[in-house]
């Protein structure tokens, strides 16, 4: 495979040893299959790296750390890139690295070798743990911006935080999904991708208050560690229903949409509401067919804003703005789409 760059740096951008990635490049057996799809993704990005190097314009390079479905990353990578061209206050350019499910440990080591190489921001979306709290202290104290995304790491150092006010959209599902269902004695399915992320915290604290307070008829099941993913996220929901025949309503703030709805079509039980988070390709489709009622979404491009602007205020404090507001959210049904995902 020909391409100009070092086994080392396509190791750490495919986050895999630079014995495997040798491996790969040279077709030596025992390498799995995805294992070799994250080893060519990974060159994809260091040419896309690459491109944007050659840019002279080019002022500002940042990295988006982030553990998440491919759906959601997907969706975050094309509002970097479509904010990055239309930003007007400076010339930004991301790397980006990204992970289904990484350990703590892993996560940190991450973020320490980007600090040891060299960065002039870090736009993260991580758990809640000490180790990724340590790493995000030590980006800090090097002069690193940390702006953390989607979901906060309050208790570190971080420099801000770009994305909605997640507990007013947790409460927001609990107005939905309480005046549809109020009156009845039924039970509300919570799914969460894992208890680690303070912003799933946020929203289910949103939702449970507002649900005691004016729908406590209304019972919650709460699923949780399927990080999204569809296999273990079906198997948590299937075995939920099994056990709750009430279960009418889906309150999804992890994702893993079309898993769910398989458990219930599995299982012949009908949904009545379900309210999800994020216009990612996937929630678009099924809110476009009906399987979704309301889709609760933010602009993820104002998120990316935000982070450049957090950037910026580091490197320029006089020119920078007011990096301290919240991302709007909406409530989508499938008739206000916004236009630009429409297309």
């Amino acid at each position: 495979m020909a391409h100009p760059f070092l086994v080392k740096d396509i190791a750490f951008q495919a986050g895999l040893s630079t014995a495997t990635v040798d491996r790969v490049l040279n077709g030596r057996p025992g390498v799995r299959r995805q294992t070799a799809a994250r080893v060519h993704a990974a060159i994809d990005e260091l040419e896309r790296q690459a491109a944007a190097q050659d840019n002279p314009a080019r002022l500002h390079g940042i990295d988006v750390v982030m553990e998440a479905p491919d759906r959601f990353t997907n969706a975050v990578r094309r509002a970097f890139e479509s904010e990055a061209a239309a930003f007007a206050a400076a010339v930004f350019r991301a790397r980006f690295h990204f992970a289904e499910l990484i350990r703590p440990a892993d996560m940190a080591q991450m973020l320490d070798r980007i600090r040891l190489r060299g960065t002039d921001g870090v736009a993260l979306k991580a758990a809640d743990v000490p180790e990724v709290a340590g790493a995000v202290a030590r980006l800090e104290a090097a002069g690193i911006p940390v702006v953390t995304l989607v979901t906060d790491l309050p208790n570190t150092p971080r420099t801000a935080y770009a994305g909605a006010d997640n507990r007013a959209a947790g409460e927001t599902a609990a107005y939905l999904i309480g005046e549809r269902l109020k009156g009845e004695r039924l039970h509300i399915l919570v799914t969460l991708s894992s208890n680690r992320f303070r912003g799933e915290e946020e929203r289910e604290i949103g939702f449970r208050r507002l649900m005691r307070e004016r729908y406590p008829e209304l019972g919650i099941v709460e699923v949780s560690e399927g990080f999204g993913r569809d296999a273990a996220t079906g198997a948590l929901v299937a075995a939920a229903l099994a056990r709750h025949p009430g279960i009418a309503g889906v309150y999804s703030i992890g994702g893993g949409n079309r898993a769910v709805l398989s458990a219930f079509e599995a299982a012949a039980r009908p949904c009545r509401i379900y309210v999800a988070h994020d216009l990612d390709a996937e929630n678009l489709d099924l809110l476009k067919t009906g399987n979704l009622s309301f889709v609760l979404h933010h602009d993820l491009r104002t998120d990316a804003r935000r982070v450049f602007e957090a950037v910026l205020a580091r490197k320029r404090p006089r020119q920078a703005g007011n990096v301290a507001r919240l991302s709007a959210v909406e409530v989508v049904t499938p008739f206000n789409i916004p236009g630009e995902l429409t297309r």
